[in-house]
């Protein structure tokens, strides 16, 4: 089936439900939830065994989490007909589907990505078609067949939700020419490739998120959620720390409290080369390392670690453009920087994702001082600052208050529309209904008379 015939088949499956009201959507969303749930275990099997990437045992947590999550927060969501009422203002606010909704999506997260951005969508009323990752089309298209029958069985259009087959750079620049909007999960290239396709879009950035340690926070805590954020999906997560930032005084126990969580840390100037000539060639990351083992990226370092060993760790002098080592790395392994005054923690961090990318994504702080929490916030340009708790709970769990998503906008900063998360609301038009007001009209004379 080319791009077209999908195109079209799915605008007859979104004009079937134009007349689903909102209890109808959301049976809808709770059944392609739960069937994702159901078969959280084989397709996170299936998705490390196709793409290579991650660990089986996070993945099956995401697939269940994401749904589960999901589900919890878009459950009391209107999303359908008006949606609001604000008499004081005498506005009405109405929800109106987009359309169909292009969605390319990476090797990394083949079910929870379309999944989550499968539920966004239908909660708008939209169809949606999925341009996966070659690298994970299988576990993708699993994917997108049980939602597709969890549809079926509950007497909807199975075209709302669809895959690209065989999916190519020009099938994906097609699609994204002729959908009414685009959620473009990767890189840089791809979202350039999508804001230049002439169709109103979401992008993401890259992710590289930086992370400071403030004195006032217990070491064997921050120590035990950096075990979380390194080693979840064996580092392959955009919002995973990758720099560690930490006070040059406790540098001592707050190494020996890595080592305790489950860190190898290496802080030999010789053995962390190693490491960096294992993991970058010509100036990038080796993408056969990407998602390994901690045990398997020792190893090519010529390291021998046990082979449970979540995480590793090493120590470096210098950020951005001092050190290669300030890239994504996209692995279990975080690299580690003293710092002396906060604000030099704050600038390095900064630095960090303007020369070595990951700019507006996210960032981390462990801190219980207020003045210093505000100061990173103001100062730090990211989308997301995460306060005491591993930067991948950036997608939005029930612990903080960001919206569920999949995808995480990283605004101007990374060259994207949004900064934020990408939720339900930015896949519908809102019209508004404006009322008169019976209300004294301000007298222009009289505010600005000198």
């Amino acid at each position: 089936m080319n791009v077209q015939e999908m195109i079209d088949n799915g605008r007859k499956a979104f004009a079937e439900i134009s007349g689903y009201t909102q209890e109808q959507i959301d049976h809808l969303v709770y059944e392609s939830a739960k069937i994702i749930y159901d078969n959280a275990v084989p397709l996170a099997k299936m998705a490390v065994e196709e793409t290579e990437l991650g660990c089986v045992e996070d993945k099956i947590e995401k697939n269940t989490g994401t749904a589960a999550v999901f589900w919890d927060y878009l459950k009391d969501k209107k999303s359908v007909g008006i949606i609001n009422e604000i008499p004081e203002q005498g506005i009405i606010e109405v929800a109106h589907p987009v359309g169909i909704i292009a969605a390319i999506t990476p090797a990394t997260n083949p079910t929870v990505t379309p999944l989550g951005n499968f539920m966004h969508a239908l909660k708008g009323k939209n169809a949606i078609i999925i341009s996966p990752a070659p690298r994970a089309e299988k576990t993708s298209t699993n994917t997108v067949n049980l939602i597709r029958e969890a549809l079926e069985k509950n007497g909807a259009p199975a075209d709302l939700i669809q895959i690209v087959a065989g999916a190519t750079i020009e099938k994906s620049v097609e699609l994204m020419e002729k959908c009414d909007l685009v959620l473009a999960t990767g890189g840089p290239g791809l979202t350039k490739a999508a804001y230049s396709s002439g169709t109103p879009a979401y992008g993401v950035g890259p992710g590289n998120p930086p992370v400071i340690l403030d004195r006032d926070y217990d070491l064997k805590t921050a120590a035990g959620m950096t075990v979380i954020a390194v080693g979840s999906d064996n580092g392959i997560l955009c919002d995973g720390d990758n720099l560690l930032l930490y006070p040059q005084e406790v540098e001592a126990k707050f190494f020996e409290e890595m080592k305790n969580a489950g860190f190898v840390v290496y802080e030999d100037a010789k053995d962390v080369e190693k490491f960096r000539q294992a993991l970058f060639h010509d100036g990038k990351v080796d993408g056969s390392l990407v998602g390994k083992d901690a045990f398997v990226i020792a190893k090519a370092a010529g390291f021998d670690i046990p082979v449970e060993t979540k995480v590793l760790a090493v120590k470096i002098d210098g950020v951005g453009k001092d050190d290669i080592f300030g890239h994504e790395i996209m692995g279990p392994i975080v690299v580690m920087k003293s710092y002396d005054k906060f604000e030099e923690a704050v600038e390095m961090a900064v630095r960090n994702m303007k020369e070595s990318g990951g700019i507006g994504h996210t960032a981390g702080l462990f801190s219980n001082n207020q003045e210093h929490i505000r100061y990173a916030g103001e100062k730090i340009p990211v989308a997301r600052l995460l306060v005491n708790q591993p930067t991948p709970d950036a997608w939005g769990p029930a612990t903080n208050g960001l919206s569920p998503a999949v995808s995480e906008g990283c605004g101007t900063w990374g060259n994207n529309i949004l900064a934020g998360n990408v939720d339900y609301i930015h896949l519908i038009n809102v019209s508004k209904i404006a009322m008169p007001l019976d209300v004294k009209v301000p007298d222009a004379a009289s505010i600005f008379k000198k």
